[in-house]
């Protein structure tokens, strides 16, 4: 944890740093998403409506693996700075990536996405070191604008992970390595600190731990109800990169570029949502109407998705979900504002783990839902199961967040919109 960092401390550019990094993480990450179901197809020798049991067990381990590390992570970033954690999570992918493209079996797959969950600490830190380097009454701007280079990933990723699974199945896992070790030296030579050292505090194992985290900020209730309705949120939300690609190939017969264009849609819609219209939405509509907005619109577009029987309604259905793509912004904005300085690193653990926390079984529900309705042999053929339950649940995960607003309405509209 002694990375050296560059002498200087964040200016002005200190976030757009932090954003840079974050489009090319994802810009690798998305690479690979259009091939898996070919990869998996390839090693299980199964077709793909029974090969995505075995990517829902992949994204289990690696939620177990990410559950139990995220808490670790933030609390070290909390007392070390954000900038180490940041490019050991970048460097870690860059070697998951060639275990990955090198794997013979699909146990090595699976050895593979355990380092990855780990290691994948680079989400809750840019999170944290965006609360550092932004006034609380820009973090819904910046929260949104981050948001959206992760969107720019999935626009150039999966369209250009396509192309080249076109070539070979195992092509974009070594360009995605490479991609991500260029992140990595970019990170180290660019990349300033951005937690000052008045704002940091002493490692504590007891509340870095996901157990320790979670029960710390549960008594914390302006912030535990906003956490929990993440959770829920991301059960709900799991349906999309466990089953996406999956759903395209048996639904519309997509091949794996096909797959791509359709992600790369997806990566469009959500990196013009937030840079233009998340921050645009939270100033104007507050960050909790904002975050209530954004369940509703994605509670419309997974019904649709699930009843989009031709490709150019998942198209249209791609541009209403983009709509939706204010909530995390909007609720990162308000957990930010009611959460010190000196614990960003544990708050963005805590809300990593309780997704990672979600993904240990809501891959395994999605795509086994999705198995049941499209596998040979299935008594009901129904392509948009999983999207109709996680339709269901996403509507569920209004309840905690409406008993936060309605039980600390006054502390949270104070620190949820400091402009006002």
């Amino acid at each position: 944890m002694t990375m050296p960092a560059p002498a200087r401390t964040p200016g002005k550019n200190a976030f757009l740093f932090v954003v840079v990094a974050v489009a090319l993480n994802m810009l690798s990450f998305g690479l690979i998403m259009p091939i898996m179901p070919a990869l998996l197809a390839e090693l299980t020798n199964q077709p793909i409506e029974i090969a995505i049991k075995s990517n829902g067990w992949l994204a289990v381990v690696f939620a177990v693996a990410n559950f139990l590390a995220m808490p670790l992570l933030g609390g070290l970033s909390d007392k070390y700075g954000r900038r180490p954690i940041l490019l050991i999570s970048i460097a870690m992918l860059a070697v998951d990536m060639i275990i990955l493209g090198l794997a013979p079996t699909l146990g090595i797959l699976f050895l593979g996405r355990a380092l990855a969950g780990v290691f994948s600490g680079t989400v809750s830190v840019a999170n944290a070191y965006v609360a550092d380097v932004t006034a609380p009454e820009e973090r819904g701007r910046a929260f949104g604008i981050l948001g959206a280079a992760f969107g720019f990933g999935f626009i150039l990723g999966p369209v250009f992970g396509g192309l080249l699974g076109e070539i070979h199945t195992r092509l974009p896992f070594f360009v995605a390595a490479g991609i991500a070790g260029l992140n990595f030296l970019y990170g180290y030579f660019v990349l300033p600190e951005s937690l000052a050292r008045e704002n940091r505090r002493e490692f504590s194992l007891a509340r870095a731990n996901p157990f320790g985290a979670v029960k710390h900020f549960s008594k914390l209730p302006r912030v535990a109800w906003f956490i929990i309705t993440i959770g829920v949120f991301q059960i709900a939300h799991s349906v999309y990169p466990t089953t996406w690609n999956y759903h395209g190939a048996s639904r519309y017969g997509w091949s794996e570029w096909e797959i791509g264009l359709s992600l790369g849609a997806v990566g469009l819609g959500s990196a013009l949502s937030q840079a233009v219209l998340s921050g645009w939405l939270i100033k104007r509509l507050g960050a909790m109407r904002a975050a209530m907005l954004g369940l509703g619109v994605h509670v419309i577009a997974m019904t649709g998705f699930a009843f989009a029987i031709h490709p150019w309604m998942a198209f249209a259905m791609i541009a209403v979900s983009a709509v939706g793509g204010v909530v995390m912004p909007a609720i990162n904005t308000i957990t930010a504002n009611l959460t010190p300085m000196n614990a960003q690193g544990e708050l963005q653990g805590a809300q990593s783990s309780i997704m990672a926390f979600t993904l240990i079984f809501s891959p395994i529900l999605m795509t086994q839902t999705f198995s049941a309705y499209t596998a040979p042999g299935a008594p009901v053929h129904f392509a948009g199961a999983a999207f109709v339950l996680a339709a269901i649940i996403a509507a569920l995960s209004m309840i905690p967040f409406l008993i936060g607003v309605r039980a600390n309405r006054d502390a949270v509209a104070a620190a949820a919109n400091p402009a006002e």
